[in-house]
């Protein structure tokens, strides 16, 4: 049978299930009376029930309709020729375009006896159109990824501009116009939805000399749409003051604000700052997903051994465990996946943070404001006279702050912090520094998780390779055994993975629990002493071996290990 048959005479699909012995009578009246329930098509309803297994369905459809059957997760798209159908229609119809076919096209469908979508869109697209079968959720993921909402925001932008060189009106109403019609808003929208869809952690809106940049930092690294409409900056700006409740008077110093938000039905806290640069001022969003939350230790990546070692350590009754890293390597994850462990109705669990990022619920919150002078040191010893059983302290930042979570976790509580040190060696010694009592490090400090955040190989486009020969000296010496003929996996780049090769990532960790030699040289404020200490423990792996071993297996790449590695002095390569 081929698709002219299908286009001349209308098949129906539960024919060709039993045609192909797949299904038999009775399963397809069941599959009827609950495609007549749930109101979802016919082959997504015979896969729900277990009668068949989506690929022998789409196989089967394959042979019988003599249409290829297309693996998505490895295909070539062409972006252009993808987003030249609509994305309504495209998801509407569950289709996208694959390629050019002679004078028409090849299309991937869910349902390819769809014919009245397959009438639809070559009206629309004035050509003729052949159908080829796909699995819907690989179908759903693509088309996520292929319709980025640029040309949309290139588009808006464009008439903002229009409207801000038409007219001498006020900016400040522009920016408090509450109507979604607005192209001000739309603007905004359209940034939220495409910064959601990509999984962006942060938004920058940078006004330069005749243009302004939006960049979205995903996975860690910034990509980077530029606009010539330099004066939408001025509005977006306004706008996001008036949304975050700052003073739009305003200009030339720094301010902070916060408001939340609903995108693509996801509940998102957005923190702004605000900064006056050359050409204006230049706005940074932090988005916050608060939607279903669910922080666990298991989600994130610690290594069997090091979770094991770290749990035992969050039940101790008191003591002080730190989480340190540079900024945006993951540690306030880490310290609420902690948390979220810990809280239950039998603990009192106090938090002294600068923002609050999550809401934990049972957990009180308290966020410091330098302006009212309720700074960390001022809570901490307020929430010490709430009878906690733990404490987490957002970050240590000075001798003060330092001293009261040290003394509070020798008198019997668990006290939780992070400290901006590059590794766990370091921490304790940089509590010294600060001016604490060598003594009372010592006695209070149990611990030091130190992590980074590296970025995981693409599973759609990654491909083996042998490491580079001026590479390979290195990673034996970290490795401790040759590592001739082994091979490392990195990314071509792919439409799944936005041509970066990386898709997510993933935390490395090395953990350092305090013992009786630990504890001797932290006493006598010897680091030296310390350091060789930390590296004759049983235990202690540092952070470079850590990411070597995900290296590996395969999960990240040589260059995400030396990333890592440029960050601590003595394990970078000649």
């Amino acid at each position: 049978m081929s698709q002219e048959d299908v286009r001349q005479r209308k098949v129906r699909l539960g024919d060709l299930l039993i045609q192909a012995g797949l299904i038999d009578d009775a399963q397809l009246q069941l599959a009827l009376q609950e495609q007549k329930r749930s109101g979802s098509k016919l082959g997504r309803t015979v896969v729900d029930l277990g009668f068949v297994d989506e690929s022998k369905l789409l196989k089967a459809l394959s042979e019988q309709l003599k249409i290829p059957f297309v693996e998505l997760r490895h295909y070539k798209f062409d972006a252009e020729l993808v987003q030249s159908l609509p994305e309504a229609v495209a998801r509407r119809f569950r289709v996208i375009i694959l390629s050019r076919q002679g004078d028409g096209l090849l299309v991937g469908m869910s349902d390819p006896l769809d014919l009245f979508a397959l009438d639809e869109i070559e009206r629309l697209l004035h050509k003729r159109v052949s159908p080829a079968v796909v699995r819907e959720a690989e179908l759903l993921a693509t088309l996520d990824q292929v319709y980025r909402r640029t040309k949309e925001i290139a588009s808006i932008a464009g008439e903002l501009e229009g409207e801000l060189q038409g007219s001498d009106f006020d900016l400040g109403a522009l920016g408090a116009d509450n109507n979604s019609d607005a192209p001000v808003v739309r603007l905004l929208q359209t940034l939220f939805e495409d910064a959601v869809q990509m999984k962006a952690s942060d938004v920058h809106i940078e006004p330069d000399e005749g243009l302004v940049r939006i960049r979205q930092r995903i996975d860690g690294v910034l990509n980077e749409q530029v606009m010539k409409e330099q004066r939408v900056a001025s509005a977006l700006v306004m706008r996001l003051k008036i949304m975050s409740g700052l003073d739009i008077s305003e200009k030339r110093l720094p301010q902070d604000g916060r408001f939340n938000i609903r995108v693509k039905n996801r509940n998102i806290d957005v923190r702004v700052s605000t900064m006056p640069v050359q050409f204006g001022e230049s706005v940074v969003l932090r988005l916050l997903d608060q939607s279903g939350t669910m922080f666990q230790l298991s989600g994130t990546g610690m290594p069997s051994n090091i979770l094991e070692r770290f749990r035992l350590l969050l039940q101790r009754p008191h003591g002080m465990v730190l989480v340190t890293g540079p900024t945006g390597s993951g540690k306030t994850t880490t310290l609420y996946a902690g948390l979220s462990e810990l809280n239950s109705p039998e603990k009192k669990i106090i938090t002294v943070e600068d923002p609050v990022e999550y809401r934990l619920p049972r957990v009180n919150q308290v966020q410091v404001n330098a302006k009212i002078e309720l700074t960390f040191a001022r809570v901490l010893r307020a929430a010490l006279r709430q009878d906690p059983d733990i404490v987490l302290v957002g970050e240590i930042r000075d001798q003060e702050t330092a001293e009261i979570g040290l003394r509070a976790a020798l008198t019997g509580h668990l006290v939780l912090s992070t400290l901006h040190t590059n590794d766990a060696m370091t921490s304790a010694m940089r509590l010294i520094d600060m001016g604490v009592e060598p003594f009372l490090v010592a006695t209070a400090l149990n611990a030091v998780l130190a992590q980074r955040l590296i970025r995981k190989v693409c599973p759609n486009c990654g491909e083996s390779h042998e490491a580079d020969m001026r590479q390979l000296p290195w990673l034996e010496a970290l490795h401790g055994s040759s590592l001739a003929g082994r091979s490392f996996m990195r990314g071509r780049g792919c439409h799944q993975c936005h041509n970066s090769g990386y898709s997510g990532r993933i935390g490395v960790y090395e953990l350092l629990e305090l013992d009786e030699p630990l504890i001797a040289a932290l006493r006598r404020g010897d680091p030296q002493e310390f350091a060789e200490a930390a590296r004759r423990q049983v235990h202690y792996r540092p952070l470079a071996a850590c990411a070597l071993d995900y290296a590996l297996q395969g999960v990240t790449s040589v260059d995400e290990v030396l990333k890592v590695c440029a960050t601590l002095a003595d394990e970078v390569p000649a």
